[in-house]
């Protein structure tokens, strides 16, 4: 315990000096490291006895990614929040988590797939890419007046502020609560009974924070929110069904008393792109 409050007390201050302090260049390089840490970690998965390699083809794709919308100009172009490269990416991340709720339901009879190295290889794209494209989307190009916040780092913050009050609401609601296990196989903490608790919180706490802001529309919050928040829960049980069938405890050990990068971000892996292509959608609507 000792080792993890250390450790989050220069964790927490460098990832607030990441979202809030850093201008857009700094803050999409930052976000490029964030990526190659997490694809070193996924490499465990695809290549057990060189992850490193791995790390190569993500870089490639993100370079290929961000050539085609040219993100490091001097300013970042109106298009970031609404570009088919963005937007793609976040549709191929729901697509995923749509795909890993079966694959975590299943669990272990479909284990073989779990373990496959070439899916993995293809699970890690769908997991990092939509990932990375999230963060920008959010921090940098928020399409304006769909978002709670003026401010893209505070529309960052937001959601993950939410994502960790949902975190709590499910550990103190399942454990007082909690019969319905979700994935037993997979993690026999998570329960329904959690979730439900979870999702509550996060919606307390969202629309308590954005209660004076008459300009954002509430259902579009209600839905990004519950569904972000489920998406959380999922991340989380797919980094450990992954870990599992791999037979490691933590992604790595980068954060000592914390594990790996991933398993601090396997949560908003997932919930990241789901609110924000929500989001995306209801400004189409608007």
């Amino acid at each position: 315990m000792k080792q993890r409050i250390l450790t989050a007390l220069w964790l927490i201050p460098l990832a607030l000096l990441w979202m809030f302090a850093f201008n857009s260049p700094l803050f999409a390089a930052g976000s490029v490291f964030l990526l190659g840490l997490g694809a070193w970690e996924w490499g465990k998965f695809v290549f057990p006895s060189r992850p490193v390699v791995y790390v190569a083809p993500i870089m490639l794709l993100i370079a290929v990614s961000c050539f085609l919308l040219n993100p490091f100009a001097s300013s970042f172009p109106s298009e970031v929040g609404t570009s088919p490269v963005s937007v793609g990416f976040l549709g191929m991340g729901v697509a995923w988590w749509f795909l890993a709720s079966f694959l975590v339901i299943k669990y272990p009879s479909d284990i073989a797939l779990v373990k496959s190295s070439l899916l993995n290889f293809i699970f890690g794209i769908a997991v990092l890419l939509p990932f990375f494209w999230s963060l920008l989307f959010l921090h940098e190009m928020s399409p304006a007046g769909i978002l709670p916040f003026e401010s893209g780092s505070a529309n960052l913050f937001f959601v993950m502020l939410l994502v960790w009050c949902a975190d709590s609401g499910a550990y103190f609601t399942g454990k007082a609560f909690g019969k319905h296990h979700m994935s037993p196989a997979v993690s026999p903490n998570k329960t329904i009974e959690g979730l439900a608790g979870g999702v509550l919180l996060a919606l307390a706490v969202a629309f308590g924070a954005t209660f004076m802001m008459d300009h954002y529309a509430p259902l579009s919050l209600a839905v990004a929110v519950v569904m972000a928040v489920s998406a959380s829960v999922l991340g989380d049980l797919a980094e450990s069904m992954f870990k599992r069938a791999a037979g490691i405890k933590d992604s790595s050990n980068l954060l000592p008393g914390h594990g790996g990068v991933l398993d601090r971000v396997d949560s908003l892996t997932a919930a990241l792109p789901v609110y924000s292509l929500i989001m995306y959608l209801f400004s189409r609507m608007a």
